[in-house]
């Protein structure tokens, strides 16, 4: 018998936490934090809602900051188990999480209060990390065994398949990608688990598809550039930079674009890309790889200057228009890009293109709902700029793509219950409707605190 709760991305997109428990262990999965709201809420700074000391083990999907973000502070309460992740993973969760210290410290410093972690927790969990590849059958608590497969949302990113001594199973998907990705193999499905909870943030929505998605981007940039002004792409800098970078540098490459600057002002964004080069040959698509074999880096063309000094990023405003800026933060939240969004989107010439997810509260959820203006580092700021909303680009699964997942699971006539997390409210919902409706499935909408059990048998609340 295995119980699992929901401590984390139930009823939302961010903050991904959940505890299974065996006869004798305990495994926590993912550690994220909340993303969208203020850095003061109880849900970043308050105490974990389990005795972290007896959890035994931490397995982490994949290295974004809502899935990893809240580990440091989980060892400076106490845990003191292994953490489980592929190699890719470790990583590039070590640069997040390096950079979130420091932009947690500036934060508490404006909030007059202490960090939620420095660079020296930071230090202490990756002391903790053990790397396991997928395909691996691993045992990582008392009584309980992991298996990673692969999700293809972003380099490293895994699914986990929990066992305990009975063989009763629980699969949680972290986030499914955006298959076919240009640069990452497809997701693999799950079909062996007696509970699976798999995230829904496009359950009610679908993508441009590829082609269509990279015309548009072409076009799009082609306009911008008549215009002369600059062009802001305020990217993640986990996979959607990168996929930008490979874009452009083929965009270039067969004449479709003039040879304008392109700027990835984004030290992360830096540290991640090469992160990205040491592991694609291994982890990247066989034809990705052959690619890779062919011309050496993929990300790169003449052109790109890379910034990594504060002063080399100052000086992009001396060079004149057409010029192309990628800056993180992906929802405007934080990074150089607020810098840049201030000085330029006053400017009517500008573009800005929105090419991710924006999560409720933050900048760049107003700028796409089509704000006049927008509060940056505590200043409001007028959008006279060009806003385009680029569809396609999420390193998610959109609606349909989430029913094929969902489709897999259950042609083995399991699992006997689906839950749909890792969304917003209305998103859940629809998905569990539709795998209700279309598939037969038995679909069900966790809530925050909500504690199931599963056994060969049945599956719970309890």
């Amino acid at each position: 018998m295995l119980k699992l709760v929901f401590y984390g991305g139930a009823g939302k997109v961010t903050g991904s936490n959940f505890l299974v428990a065996g006869a004798r262990g305990k495994i926590l999965v993912d550690c994220g934090i909340e993303q969208g709201n203020d850095f003061a809420e109880i849900e970043v700074y308050g105490p974990f809602p389990y005795d972290v000391k007896t959890i035994d083990a931490l397995v982490v999907t994949h290295a974004h900051l809502d899935h990893v973000g809240r580990i440091p502070k989980l060892v400076k309460d106490g845990f003191r188990g292994k953490i489980y992740m592929t190699p890719p993973t470790r990583d590039l969760a070590t640069l997040i999480l390096l950079d979130s210290s420091h932009i947690l410290a500036e934060e508490a410093t404006r909030l007059g209060r202490q960090p939620l972690y420095d660079s020296n927790d930071v230090e202490m969990a990756f002391s903790l990390v053990e790397t396991l590849e997928y395909h691996t059958e691993r045992e990582v608590a008392p009584g309980l065994s992991v298996y990673l497969r692969n999700t293809g949302h972003i380099l490293g990113s895994a699914s986990v398949r929990i066992t305990d001594e009975e063989g009763v199973t629980v699969a949680l998907t972290g986030d499914i990608g955006n298959s076919p990705s240009p640069l990452l193999p497809d997701w693999e499905p799950i079909t062996d688990a007696d509970a699976l909870v798999m995230e829904s943030t496009y359950g009610n929505k679908l993508h441009t598809q590829r082609e269509d998605r990279n015309l548009l981007l072409k076009d799009s940039l082609q306009l911008a550039i008549k215009r002369g002004g600059t062009i802001l792409i305020p990217a993640f800098s986990m996979e959607r930079t990168q996929l930008m970078l490979y874009e452009l540098s083929n965009f270039f490459d067969a004449g479709d674009l003039p040879k304008i600057p392109v700027f990835l002002d984004s030290p992360l964004a830096i540290h991640v890309t090469a992160v990205y080069e040491k592991w694609g040959m291994t982890y990247f698509k066989p034809e990705t790889e052959d690619e890779m074999k062919r011309e050496g880096s993929i990300f790169e063309f003449p052109f790109l200057k890379q910034t990594l000094s504060r002063e080399d990023s100052m000086a992009i405003e001396k060079v004149p228009g057409p010029k192309i800026i990628i800056a993180g933060a992906g929802m405007s939240h934080g990074g150089r890009i607020g810098g840049w969004e201030t000085r330029y989107l006053p400017d009517p010439s500008t573009t800005l293109f929105m090419v991710g997810y924006q999560a409720p509260g933050t900048p760049g959820r107003r700028m796409m709902e089509g704000a006049s203006s927008v509060r940056l580092a505590g200043a409001e700021v007028k959008i006279k700029a060009k806003v385009e909303k680029l569809e396609g680009w999420s390193a998610h699964a959109d609606r349909d793509q989430l029913m094929q997942f969902a489709e897999a699971a259950l042609k083995e006539k399991r699992p006997k219950v689906i839950f749909t997390a890792h969304g917003e409210p209305v998103a859940e919902r629809f998905l569990a409707q539709r795998i209700h409706d279309y598939l037969g499935g038995n679909a069900v909408v966790p809530e925050f605190g909500e504690t199931w059990e599963i056994t060969k048998d049945s599956v719970r609340k309890i």
